[in-house]
C-alpha cells in the first residue's frame, strides 16, 4: 500500500499515459469514441464534397434545360449515362412519358399521375442518397457525451476503489485516476460537438437541395401537362 502511494506522484499524466493507465472498460469507451470521431469526420468531409458536386450538377442541368434544347435531345443524352439530382428526375419523367405514348396512352389524367409518381420516386431516391449516414451524426451527437460519461463514472469508481485500498486521500494519489476518467468525457464531447454541428448544417443543406429538385419537378410536371393537353387536343381533332 505504501509503495502505491509513493508511486502515484510519478504517474504519467499525458494523454497517452492516462489512456494506458485506464481500466479496460474505460479503454474500450475511449477507443469506441475515437473511432466514432474518425468516422464522423469522414462522413462530414464526404457529405460536404457530395453536396458541393450536387449543387454544381443542379446548376449545370438548369442551365442546359432552360437553354432551349429539345426535351427529346436532352433525354437521349442523359439516358445514356448515370444521372443524379434534377437529371434523374427528368429522365424518370421522360421515360414514363415515352413508355405511355408508345403503348398508346388514352387517359391524360392517368398519364399525368404516372409521370408525377415517377418523379416523386426519383426525388425520394435522391433525397435518401443525400441524407444517407446523417443519422449516424445525430446518434453520435446525442449519445457521445453519455458514452463518455459512462467511461468517466467507471473510471472514478475504480479510482475510489484504489483510494480505499491505499487508505490515502492524498491528491497525488487521486488525481491520475480522476484525470483518466475525465478524459473519457472529453473524448465524448470531442466526438459529439462536431457531429451535432455538422448534422444541423448538412440537414439544412440537404433540405435546400431537395427544395430545388422539388421545384424543378413541379415546373417540369406543368410543362408535360401542357404537352399532354396539346396532344390530347390534336387527337380529338383527328378523331373528328
Amino acid at each position: 500500500m505504501e509503495q502505491l502511494a509513493l508511486a502515484a506522484p510519478n504517474a504519467d499524466v499525458s494523454i497517452w499515459g492516462l489512456f494506458m493507465q485506464a481500466g479496460w472498460v474505460v479503454k474500450l469507451v475511449m477507443i469506441g469514441l475515437l473511432l466514432a470521431s474518425i468516422w464522423t469526420w469522414a462522413i462530414i468531409v464526404d457529405k460536404m464534397i457530395a453536396f458541393s458536386r450536387m449543387r454544381l450538377a443542379l446548376n449545370r442541368f438548369e442551365e442546359i434545360f432552360w437553354s432551349g434544347q429539345s426535351l427529346e435531345e436532352l433525354y437521349k443524352t442523359l439516358s445514356e449515362r448515370k444521372t443524379a439530382g434534377m437529371g434523374a428526375i427528368f429522365v424518370a419523367a421522360m421515360r414514363e412519358w415515352k413508355k405511355s405514348f408508345e403503348k398508346g396512352a388514352r387517359s391524360p389524367m392517368a398519364l399525368q399521375t404516372r409521370i408525377d409518381k415517377a418523379m416523386d420516386l426519383a426525388l425520394g431516391r435522391e433525397m435518401e442518397r443525400l441524407e444517407s449516414r446523417l443519422g449516424f451524426l445525430a446518434t453520435i451527437g446525442s449519445a457521445g457525451p453519455f458514452i463518455g460519461l459512462f467511461g468517466t463514472v467507471v473510471g472514478i469508481m475504480t479510482s475510489f476503489q484504489a483510494i480505499a485500498g491505499s487508505k490515502s486521500t492524498n491528491l497525488a494519489v487521486v488525481a491520475p485516476g480522476i484525470a483518466e476518467a475525465l478524459l473519457a468525457t472529453a473524448m465524448g464531447l470531442l466526438a459529439a460537438i462536431p457531429a451535432v454541428v455538422a448534422y444541423n448544417k448538412l440537414t439544412s443543406d440537404a433540405g435546400k437541395l431537395g427544395t430545388r429538385m422539388e421545384g424543378f419537378a413541379d415546373e417540369f410536371s406543368a410543362i408535360l401537362s401542357r404537352q399532354i393537353d396539346e396532344r390530347s387536343h390534336v387527337r380529338a381533332q383527328a378523331a373528328e
